[in-house]
C-alpha cells in the first residue's frame, strides 16, 4: 500500500486528520510577535467562521496533502521522515501551500480566503517550521 493510500485508508483517515489538526492547533499556539498575533487572530476568525473548520479542511485536503507529501517520504530512504522534510523546507512548504492556495482559489471559500490571502506571505515559514511535528504526527500511520 502506498504512502497516499495508507494516509487515506478509511480505517485511519479520522485517525490522521485529527493528527495534522492537532498539529495545526499547536503550531498556532506556539507562535509569538505581531506575525504569531495576526496568525492567532485569523486563525480564531475561521474557526468561529465555520465550526469544525480545521478538521474538515484538513480531511478535504488530504488527499492532495498526501500526494504533495508521497514523494518525500518515498526518497527518504532511512532517513527520519521530520528530518529529511526539514533538509528540504523550502520545496516541501511549497508543494504544501500549493494545496491551500488552490482550495482558497476555489469560490467555495471565499470567506475562508479573505482570512488566508492577507497571512498568506508568513505561511511559508509557519509551514517550515511545522515540518518536524507534522512528520511525527503521520508517521505512525506509515510503514
Amino acid at each position: 500500500m502506498s504512502f497516499t493510500e495508507q494516509l487515506l485508508d478509511p480505517a485511519k483517515r479520522p485517525q490522521v486528520v485529527e493528527a495534522i489538526s492537532t498539529v495545526i492547533d499547536q503550531e498556532v499556539e506556539s507562535k509569538g510577535g505581531l506575525g504569531g498575533m495576526a496568525i492567532k487572530t485569523a486563525y480564531a476568525s475561521a474557526k468561529k467562521m465555520k465550526d469544525g473548520i480545521v478538521p474538515k479542511g484538513t480531511d478535504a485536503m488530504l488527499p492532495e496533502i498526501a500526494s504533495a507529501l508521497a514523494p518525500y517520504w518515498e526518497a527518504k530512504g532511512d532517513q527520519d521522515f521530520g528530518s529529511y522534510l526539514s533538509s528540504r523546507s523550502g520545496e516541501v512548504a511549497d508543494a504544501l501551500l500549493a494545496v491551500a492556495d488552490a482550495k482558497a482559489e476555489s469560490p467555495d471559500n471565499a470567506a475562508i480566503a479573505k482570512i488566508y490571502k492577507p497571512i498568506r506571505g508568513k505561511a511559508k515559514g509557519y509551514v517550515e517550521e511545522a515540518l518536524p511535528r507534522l512528520a511525527t504526527a503521520i508517521t505512525p500511520f506509515v510503514s
